[in-house]
């Protein structure tokens, strides 16, 4: 089974991330950041990744400790569910449109994060939430689930919808990247022999 479950305590936070990479994407997030976990449940559904998250964080000062943690923990999880990797896919991209929005993600299960990151809001909020969150959520799950990660706005002015085609284009990508080749199942993706 491809699961892992992450337990993260700090002064900020206290977050459980809980996941199945070959899951249905059955999803119960609740981090009291109310656009966040929208923005999770469509990580979930759209990846097909089982996930279940739980945080609580220092709502009083921002949300910005309890969105970078829940990413940390995320990017955690993944690692340690993809194992040594062997006979995923590795790499994949997906352009996803939404509306008026359209992006573009690419990305390698490398081991190697690496984020580059070509999205602006015209909004600095959704509801509450800062829209600046959203590339701090990636930039730790890329940097703690080994990810190179690229994400590019093609399209798009409602903040929204930008965000929710972004969250919804990396989780379409990671879905194939996750998923066995069955032409190499028993082989690890790549000529050095390891990831």
């Amino acid at each position: 089974m491809r699961t892992a479950t992450i337990t993260r305590q700090t002064a900020e936070t206290e977050i459980t991330v809980e996941i199945n990479l070959d899951g249905t994407g059955q999803y119960d997030n609740q981090t009291g950041v109310g656009f966040f976990d929208h923005m999770l449940d469509q990580l979930s559904r759209h990846s097909l990744i089982d996930m279940t998250v739980r945080a609580k964080g220092d709502y009083h000062i921002d949300d910005h400790h309890t969105v970078e943690d829940t990413g940390i923990a995320i990017g955690q999880a993944l690692t340690a569910a993809l194992g040594d990797k062997k006979g995923i896919n590795r790499y994949a991209d997906c352009h996803l449109a939404m509306d008026d929005a359209q992006v573009r993600c690419a990305l390698d299960l490398s081991a190697r994060p690496y984020l580059i990151w070509n999205v602006a809001f015209e909004a600095q909020k959704i509801g509450n939430f800062d829209t600046e969150l959203v590339r701090e959520f990636f930039q730790a799950l890329s940097t703690h689930g080994g990810i190179t990660l690229h994400v590019d706005q093609i399209h798009g002015f409602n903040a929204h919808h930008v965000a929710e085609a972004t969250f919804k284009s990396v989780a379409r990508a990671l879905r194939t990247a996750v998923e066995t080749d069955p032409r190499k199942a028993d082989a690890i993706p790549s000529t050095k022999g390891a990831l």
